[in-house]
């Protein structure tokens, strides 16, 4: 049972460095409520794993440096495969070479339209699905629609200086589902893009970050449109 225990502090510390790119020990106490003493005896193991890397920095005031953890390739190699086990990438695949399969059949313009289709009827469900809330009571609702298909979701509200830019949400997705097939067909992350734009008709959605691009997540930025807001 300590086992099963400390292996999940483990991953809830991976996968909090994921998220947040950095911490430091008593920052992961904090947000995982454990002991500092037991913390840094989880550190320990995942350094010695090569799963996370450390720096120094300086502590404000006459206070000691502080040991700043973030996620090595491997951890983060290591964080993504699990994530790919635990969702079951193995769809991908099957999903890739069919795809390709489609391609030699019927063309490519084909398959592009055969994708376009399918992210028409994907934004038709998760609006029958997301209800008629407030913004960010779907924008919540369809976090929760991409967890359960795979994806690593959440989001979070965005601060606004002007009043007038009204509701503003950070939509991150920081393990993709289907990354494998947007290797092969980097399309589907286009129709992505439209499909939540179609999902948020009073929106706009704008990309912040990109698996493909080499990023470490996808991220998209959901803003009620000021027109919305006049009527």
């Amino acid at each position: 049972m300590a086992t099963t225990h400390q292996s999940s502090t483990k991953q809830d510390i991976l996968e909090y460095l994921l998220k947040h790119s950095q911490a430091t020990a008593f920052e992961l106490a904090e947000i995982l409520d454990i002991s500092p003493q037991a913390i840094r005896r989880h550190l320990k193991d995942l350094e010695a794993e090569e799963l996370i890397l450390y720096s120094t920095a300086m502590q404000a005031g006459m206070g000691r440096p502080q040991h700043v953890y973030q996620l090595s390739s491997l951890g983060r190699h290591r964080l993504h495969r699990t994530a790919s086990e635990r969702f079951g990438d193995g769809y991908g695949d099957f999903a890739v070479s069919l795809l390709d399969t489609l391609a030699e059949t019927v063309g490519h313009d084909q398959v592009k339209s055969i994708l376009q289709k399918q992210w028409e009827r994907k934004a038709q469900e998760y609006r029958d699905r997301l209800g008629k809330g407030s913004l960010q009571e779907r924008v919540a609702n369809l976090v929760e629609l991409r967890k359960a298909e795979g994806f690593m979701a959440e989001c979070h509200p965005v601060d606004s200086h002007d009043s007038s830019d009204g509701d503003r949400f950070i939509l991150m997705e920081h393990h993709c589902a289907i990354s494998n097939v947007a290797e092969s067909f980097p399309s589907i992350c286009g129709h992505e893009l439209e499909m939540f734009a179609a999902v948020l008709p009073d929106c706009t959605v704008e990309r912040t970050h990109w698996i493909i691009d080499g990023e470490h997540r996808c991220g998209y930025l959901v803003q009620a449109r000021k027109q919305q807001l006049q009527e």
